[in-house]
């Protein structure tokens, strides 16, 4: 395996000071309408509110202020279902880099339209998330482009990390951390704020039993790949990222998986409860947060739910609304 640099706290601070001048900080919210339902004290921090409507911009901004203005003129290419590639162009843009932009054939809409907004390159390649990023490590090799990984990044780890940073700030006797995993950037930045700030806090990852590579990575300490079959674009990955997991495998305290038909459950009581748009990768920590796995661990307890991203597309809001109207 590579030798990686393993992202600190002291990292994530000097990212937060980085990110600072270009985002604000995202609400945390208490919602006794969510307590309802998950027998715990449960807030949401609203990771939805940024510019992209989601967390990995914290990551692209962090990554690209770095940059020397010789690193700026070659340009970045990224592989993403849509939140990571909204990341990058948005920050591409900012620090005027060329972005170019490689997306499964089926991406969703609203992340493709505000990546183009970005005046990012779209490419599009293959039937998802994998097929899409060889075919963008293919371009990045043969064109001489600065790759920028999903989730194989420190600084990008660092930059996500900032939220836990604002959460602990906000509530400081948070006692348990839920977090959506695709490839487990804002996991690891989770994890790495959360234990070296107060240990005790229990941090819990939660992906799709439909796509189920990065569970099955952490569970057997070995990177694997599976199927991929969920509809939520942040879960959707078929193959596990190094970095993330070299970091989950030190310091994830637990880690589940829910069915699809909880993710739509739980993405119609997000946008119910708290009236925020939610994606359903956005809804995972409230799916995991009512699960039989996961609800008797929180019971009475203080938590966070990362409400990862709002980018969910009409057709999907309607399936959501359509399936659990009346529930």
């Amino acid at each position: 395996m590579t030798e990686w640099v393993i992202p600190t706290l002291d990292d994530v601070h000097a990212a937060q000071e980085r990110i600072a001048p270009h985002l604000p900080r995202t609400p945390m919210y208490h919602y006794p309408a969510l307590d309802e339902l998950t027998r715990a004290e449960t807030w949401v921090k609203h990771e939805n509110h940024l510019p992209s409507g989601a967390f990995k911009i914290r990551g692209g901004i962090n990554l690209m202020s770095k940059m020397s203005p010789e690193e700026r003129r070659t340009p970045v290419i990224a592989a993403s279902t849509g939140n990571h590639g909204q990341s990058i162009a948005y920050a591409a843009q900012l620090f005027g880099l060329k972005a170019i932009i490689c997306v499964p054939e089926d991406a969703n809409a609203v992340k493709l339209a505000a990546m183009e907004r970005s005046g990012a390159e779209i490419v599009m390649h293959g039937v998802d998330f994998d097929d899409a990023r060889e075919h963008c490590e293919k371009l990045a090799e043969a064109n001489g482009y600065r790759y920028i990984h999903s989730g194989d990044e420190p600084d990008l780890i660092a930059g996500v990390g900032t939220y836990t940073v604002e959460i602990l700030d906000e509530v400081p006797d948070i006692e348990v951390i839920i977090v959506p995993i695709g490839g487990g950037s804002g996991a690891a930045g989770a994890a790495i704020v959360a234990k070296a700030t107060r240990p005790e806090i229990r941090v819990i990852g939660v992906q799709s039993a439909a796509a189920p590579a990065a569970w099955r990575s952490w569970k057997g300490r070995e990177l694997v790949e599976d199927k991929m079959g969920t509809a939520a674009e942040g879960l959707a990955t078929r193959t596990a990222f190094e970095l993330p997991q070299r970091i989950l495998w030190d310091l994830l305290d637990d880690f589940v998986l829910v069915e699809e038909e909880q993710l739509q459950a739980a993405d119609f009581h997000m946008i119910e409860r708290t009236r925020n748009l939610v994606e359903l990768a956005g809804a995972a920590p409230l799916a995991a947060a009512m699960s039989t796995e996961v609800k008797p661990q929180i019971a009475g307890k203080k938590i966070a739910l990362i409400c990862s991203g709002a980018n969910i597309t009409p057709q999907q809001l309607r399936s959501v609304l359509e399936r659990n109207a009346g529930q």
